[in-house]
Order: C-alpha cells, then structure tokens, then sequence
C-alpha cells in the first residue's frame, strides 16, 4: 500500500432455520446466508491518517467489528534495515489487548523500490529485527507491505515471508499485503507477488483491491470499480485458498479539479458529502462501476476548505468515491467467495455510519433493520452459530414476536439436535409437512417442549418470557437456587408454576427484571431478546450439549 509519504495511502432470526413470511400467511422457507466461522468472518483495517493521539478513538467507533488493527509502526531505512516508527505507543497496545484486539503492524517501503530490494536481499537481518520488534513491543505479528518492487524479486520476496513465518512463534500473525491483479499480469511489479507460495507460508493475503485509480491518472474514475474488485478476488482464489483471502476495501476517494498537479489526489470517504452540500454539488451512481461520483465548483469567494493541511483551490471538481451502496456491494463478496475476510485502508477516513452495516455484510447478514440496532452483536452471533437467522435476506424484525414452533427450532438447533429424526410431532394442529414439524418432535421426546393440551402445540402462539425461562432451564438443565430467589421480581408469585425456572435463570445472569423491579412474566418474547438470550447462554449450551 502506497503511503501518503509517496502514492496510495491517501488521505435470521424468526427461527433457526431462518423463516420468511410469505404474504399474509404463515409459510416459512429457509432463507439461506453464507456465513464464516462461528464468531463472524476476519476483519481488520490500518492505522495511518490522524496520528497517535486519536488511534484509540478510531477503533473504538468500529465498535466489535475489528480483530485486527495495523498501525504504520515498522518502516524501512534507506539501506533496508528496520525503524520503528516515532508513532509507536505501548500503551496503545495495551489498550487493544484489554479491548481483545490484536495489533499487526506493518512494514512499509513507501512504494520506494530501491529501499525494498535491499530490505529483501539482506532479508535474513530483517527477519531478525522484526522478531526483536514484536517480542520487545509485544506486537501480535507483521504485515509485510513492501511494494513496487521489480518482479525479478518474486522468490527472494517469498522467501522472507516464509523465513519470518517460522521466526515468529505460531501464535503470531505473519500477512501478506499484495496487489491487486485482475489479468492475472506476470509483467510489472505487481507480479511479485506470488499468492500460491506466499498464501503457504503466511496466514492470509489482504489483497489490496483498490487503487484501480491513482495519484497523477489523468482519467477520472472509481477507486475500486466492482468489476476492477472482483476480477482481482478470482484471481486470488485461483491461485490461494479462499479462507487465507482478506478483501481489501477503500475508505477514500479521489478527484480531479483540471489542475495536473491533482489528478487522482486522496481524499477522505468521510469528507464528500460536506464538500457536496457546502459548494451545492450533485450526486450520481455509476451503475457500470457501482461507484458514486461527486460534482461541485468551488469560487474564489466561497468558504475555503483544507485537506491535508492543504486549502483546495477553485474549480470544478470530481470525485469518485465510495458511499454505504458501494461498499455493501463490495462486501457481498466476502460471502459469495468464501473469504477469510476483509481489511480496510484506513480508519479515520470512513463516513460515520459505516459501522452500522460493515459487520452485518461482511458476515453475509444483509439485515438493514439491524444496521442501529441494540442487539445487533447478539443477533450476528446467533446468526453466525447458525442458530437464528433472518425472517427475509434483507431483514430481521427483532421486534417481531417468537412463536413457540420458532423457539423449538431455535432451541433444538442450539443443543445440536437437529440432526435427529422425529417420527412425529404427535399433535394434530403440526402436520407432517409444517416446517416445524421435526423440531417440534424432537423437543417433546427430549422433554423439552410439550403441547397445550394433550394432542394440541400451538405452534403460532407467541411464547412468553416466563415460558421461554422455562424452556431454557429444561435445555440447559438448570438448577433452581430456591424460590427466594426470584422475589426480587415484584410480579413472580412465590406459588407461580414458573418461579423456580425465573430464579434459575436469574441467577445465572440469563435474565433480568425491568427498572421497575417487575419481570412481567406473561410479556411476549421478541426475537432481538431471544437472540441475547442465546448470546448469554452459549457457553451453557455447549456444555448441556
């Protein structure tokens, strides 16, 4: 990746198996999402613009969706040799490790060929240093970023990846930032990079998947055009396995005002619409691209704007760029290919809202009734354990009511039951083919479930939360720590049938009472809450199971 110092770096869940409503009946069909490992798919970003000062406040706004942070700590000397960068902080690296946030630094040449060839050929003594550095630092592994370097290097390159690898104990991260190639190119620089040698000896490739673009084009045009972007994924997944493939998507933009000297110059995501409302431009998606592309006129009489400590002159401007539309397009493929995940250049240049959604694509949720919800961490890991999906691909109603056939499915896949067989619910309003229908059976013969009468199950009755605590302290086989227990709830009777199963719940930290000191027992159960019943519960699941 280009730095600012040269070129680039600029400035669900109706039931487990997920339900959809179809019309005003009650039909409900698998809606299927490709989904990553258990905990959501890899995702991490680089730490460049702004300084040091702010890095905590940049990551935190991602909120949970970054496992990785890369701050720009390592570069290289003239000769090849490392120095770590002045913007090094140890507490910042503490600060990431109590928020469970791995730091990788990596090691740039800022795109400075003469520099990365010697770094490469005396590789032995860089291994070295870098392995001083992440021990001294406690740094969490090394990105190598080392670019425009001349393709004669290709297996020299390779070799000081693999001798970093098995320098680094296995518990360190040991990546690869390569180029984007969408031909497949061996002629350039870009053909350094072999992905096949460098995906065997390293444990991903952020595949830089920007840049389309660049600083000095003389072309305006989209940053990272979809085709641009996934014609460089199948490459990459025809040379490496796709679970080592990281998806590198751009929180920047570039423009052109017809001055030379700004052709193709960076500018923040973050930073566009400001510039559109404040000089009265228009917006227009590229549907060819699928990229947004911003137009305004700045007069000499108009309130001045500074980027990068520079104050844009006037002229006509445009500006291709990246919105929310673009970049859920892009981090459709994540899904669509299987991917290990994504990474992202850089925080600090993002718009506001992107946090909202990121997460929810990048796991193959498209949920936008989640994009600011409460409870959109418990429903991803609901969702990601297969457990919960989505009423529809595109959306979840947390605040929709759970039906009983729903918690039956939901609680049957959760003890990892739902590869039995039930020969039948036994209950004349479940028919053979209602699609609850095995779920239903195997609750009733684990004793989980039963109906409301003999041969009746309601399957579409809402559930209550007194009846779901039930449910739970059945699945989960509870113990109750005494009826004292729930009398902290106003409205549970000490002679209630479900108080017991109220103060086993309670006293594991699986529910809680209203600020009115009231459990309200007979309250409907919505799916957003049954979903952060789950997340509290999931390590008691694993252990009924």
């Amino acid at each position: 990746m280009r730095s600012k110092r040269h070129l680039r770096k600029c400035i669900v869940v109706l039931a487990a198996i997920g339900l959809m409503w179809s019309g005003a009946n009650v039909n409900r069909h698998e809606v299927k999402a490709e989904t990553g490992e258990a905990s959501g798919v890899f995702n991490m970003s680089y730490l460049f613009a702004g300084g040091p000062s702010t890095y905590t406040a940049q990551v935190d706004r991602s909120g949970e969706t970054l496992d990785v942070v890369s701050p720009s700590y390592l570069v290289l000397n003239a000769d090849g040799s490392l120095k770590i960068d002045d913007s090094l902080q140890t507490s910042f690296i503490t600060a990431m490790h109590q928020e469970g946030k791995r730091v990788v630094p990596f090691l740039s040449n800022e795109f400075d060929s003469a520099i990365g060839a010697k770094a490469i050929d005396n590789n032995d003594a860089l291994v070295t240093q870098l392995a001083a550095a992440v021990s001294t630092y406690n740094l969490d592994g090394v990105q190598i970023d080392i670019e425009n370097v001349d393709s004669a290097y290709r297996d020299k390159f390779t070799d000081l990846v693999k001798k970093l690898r098995e320098r680094l104990p296995s518990s360190k991260e040991v990546s690869v930032a390569v180029a984007a190639n969408p031909t497949g190119s061996t002629k350039g620089w870009v053909s350094i990079f072999d992905y096949k040698s460098l995906a065997a000896v390293s444990d991903y490739l952020m595949v830089m998947t920007y840049d389309e673009s660049y600083p000095g084009d003389p072309t305006p045009g989209p940053v990272a055009s979809m085709s641009f972007v996934e014609k460089s994924i199948q490459y990459a997944v025809s040379q490496a396995p796709a679970g080592k493939i990281v998806l590198g998507v751009p929180f920047y933009g570039r423009y052109w005002n017809g001055n030379e000297a700004d052709n193709g110059a960076g500018i923040p995501t973050k930073m566009v619409p400001t510039l559109v409302s404040r000089y009265g431009g228009t917006v227009r998606y590229d549907t060819a691209s699928q990229s947004p592309v911003a137009t305004f006129t700045i007069k000499d009489t108009d309130t001045p704007t500074t980027l990068n400590g520079k104050r844009l002159p006037a002229g006509s401007y445009t500006v291709w760029y990246e919105n929310e539309q673009s970049l859920k397009a892009k981090l459709q493929l994540v899904s669509k290919y299987k991917l290990k995940g994504t990474g992202s250049w850089s925080l600090n240049q993002e718009s506001p809202d992107t946090w909202n959604y990121f997460h929810l694509w990048a796991d193959g949720f498209y949920f936008t009734d989640m994009q600011t919800h409460w409870a959109q961490k418990e429903v991803l890991a609901a969702a990601n354990l297969g457990w919960m999906l989505g009423v529809a691909t595109n959306r979840f109603a947390p605040e929709a009511k759970l039906t009983r056939a729903e918690a039956a499915t939901i609680i049957v896949r959760a003890l990892g039951l739902d590869k039995e067989k039930a020969s039948s619910a036994a209950f004349l309003d479940v028919s053979v083919t209602h699609w609850a229908s095995q779920a239903i059976g195997i609750a009733k013969q684990h004793g989980l479930m039963q109906g409301i009468s003999d041969n009746v199950f309601a399957p579409d009755q809402t559930i209550t939360r007194e009846e779901m605590s039930m449910l739970l302290t059945r699945a989960l086989k509870l113990s109750s720590p005494g009826i004292a227990a729930a009398s902290k709830f106003t409205d549970v009777p000490a002679g209630s049938w479900s108080t017991e199963a109220i103060a086993a719940m309670s006293s594991k930290g699986l529910v809680d009472g209203f600020a009115d000191g009231t459990f309200r027992p007979g309250a409907p159960l919505t799916r957003a809450e049954m979903a952060a019943l789950l997340s509290r519960a999931q390590a008691l699941f694993a252990a009924a199971k």
